[in-house]
């Protein structure tokens, strides 16, 4: 039996060593800093291949572009189903449509083309975890602005303390009806200038005591093509967009062909929306220097899935022709992680990545545990902070696709298509050749192979996300 002289004894032996775990704990605390802020960036209808930095010409995307260069650009980074609310849904869920419930655009009203679109919110996508209720459960002041589009567009909750909002399925670029914190508000002036000061009056509530998350999620570039100041249409005048690549409208054009009857005049205004989105990029940064906030936030910028602008003959995206497509130009999106000191400068990862690896990834950045909801993905911060991936742990190698009857399997050299379960029309690309993807090689012998190892890899995807 220890009397109370031998409990002095023991307590007075053991302090050194809870003071050395407690100097242990502070020191580590203190290497590692404050938690980081973030800021996602999202565009809408945004390609990879439309800005700069990915190689296009002819469209002006130079703050996009200057991003990039002080940080890391994905070069491969993939949305899952090229159509906004779905894929939206995949990013800020980690989880991908069969299994998040949202398979389509959202919308409350007949539109004048089909397909009809998705009218009903899943029943149980209230209670999917998004990346935001993590943030805020892990003590981050949550802000959204901009297109949700996701259901309950003027109060999307989800943990954000703060939120501005508009109705998600469409929007006048001049004068939109504005939700603040859910209530109405008729603000007069041009959509992406709103979105920024929303955005801004966020960040002017931020001090470095409370880390927090900010969506700023602009309408551009998406349609209508009108209501944008005119000297961004003035940039354009006369530009012909000769190394686009856009061609002749394609027989199975559908949704917005009638836009390719003068694709240029369209691609003109089409570029003068990206690079009106371009332009608030400085407004952004600019405020996070004011607060003094810059050097410990994580700017993030990326597109909710691709468009064609005439490419394939078709103007849209997934829903551009009949059949759906998965083109890389509406699946590959920009994916740009910023942050000084923290994310190498001009580095290019070629590692493919997808948007259900993004959950993982912030979680990972914030040093908060991901949801426990059969997520497929995993963090890729080790490729974004440059430190890599040890020997073992390789990363894999196909990315997949899935958007109503019509699934894709890719990896680093080709890319296969299937319909109904590979009862409908199939499509397999060598990219290493054909990387515009002109030449269907679906009925070829010589690829039988590779159809059967990518179509083997669907079928594990698909199970594993089942759940």
């Amino acid at each position: 039996m220890l009397t109370r002289r031998n409990l002095f004894l023991a307590a007075a032996a053991a302090s050194p060593l809870a003071a050395q775990r407690n100097r242990k704990a502070a020191a580590q605390k203190a290497a590692t800093g404050p938690k980081p802020n973030i800021v996602l960036v999202l565009a809408d209808d945004l390609a990879a291949w439309m800005l700069g930095c990915h190689g296009n010409k002819e469209i002006r995307t130079p703050n996009i572009d200057l991003l990039a260069r002080g940080g890391t650009r994905f070069q491969n980074n993939f949305a899952v189903t090229p159509i906004c609310s779905a894929s939206r849904a995949t990013l800020f869920t980690g989880r991908v449509p069969r299994q998040h419930g949202i398979h389509d655009f959202l919308t409350p009203k007949p539109i004048d083309q089909p397909p009809q679109g998705q009218k009903e919110l899943p029943a149980g996508f209230a209670q999917e975890t998004m990346i935001s209720d993590v943030l805020s459960g892990a003590g981050y002041d949550c802000g959204y602005v901009g297109k949700w589009h996701m259901g309950g567009d003027t109060k999307p909750g989800h943990g954000y303390s703060y939120t501005h909002t508009f109705d998600g399925g469409s929007s006048p670029y001049q004068n939109p009806v504005m939700y603040r914190n859910g209530e109405k508000s008729q603000e007069q002036g041009y959509l992406t200038e709103i979105t920024t000061r929303g955005a801004t009056e966020f960040l002017d509530k931020q001090s470095a005591a409370k880390p927090f998350f900010l969506t700023v999620s602009y309408f551009n570039p998406h349609t209508p093509y009108s209501g944008h100041p005119q000297k961004y249409y003035d940039m354009y005048q006369n530009v012909n967009f000769e190394t686009t690549g856009w061609e002749p409208p394609a027989p199975n054009a559908l949704r917005e062909k009638e836009l390719l009857k003068d694709t240029v005049g369209n691609l003109r205004k089409c570029a003068a929306s990206t690079t009106a989105l371009d332009d608030q990029l400085p407004a952004l940064i600019r405020k996070l220097n004011e607060k003094g906030l810059r050097d410990n936030t994580l700017i993030v910028f990326t597109g909710d899935n691709g468009f064609l602008l005439g490419r394939h003959g078709l103007w849209s995206k997934g829903l551009a022709s009949d059949p759906i497509n998965m083109y890389e130009e509406v699946m590959q999106v920009p994916m740009i992680w910023n942050w000084p000191g923290k994310v190498p400068v001009e580095g290019v990862r070629p590692e493919l990545v997808s948007f259900y690896d993004f959950v993982p990834s912030i979680c990972d950045v914030a040093d908060a545990a991901a949801p426990s909801r059969n997520l497929c993905g995993r963090s890729y911060w080790p490729l974004a902070n440059g430190k890599g991936l040890d020997r073992k742990d390789l990363w894999p190698t196909t990315v997949f696709g899935h958007f109503r009857n019509t699934e894709m399997a890719r990896d680093k050299y080709y890319k296969l298509v299937l319909r109904d379960g590979g009862q409908g029309p199939g499509e397999l690309y060598d990219l290493r050749v054909d990387p515009r993807e002109k030449q269907n090689q679906y009925e070829n012998p010589q690829f039988l192979t590779i159809r059967e190892r990518l179509s083997n890899e669907l079928a594990g995807w698909r199970k594993k996300t089942s759940a």
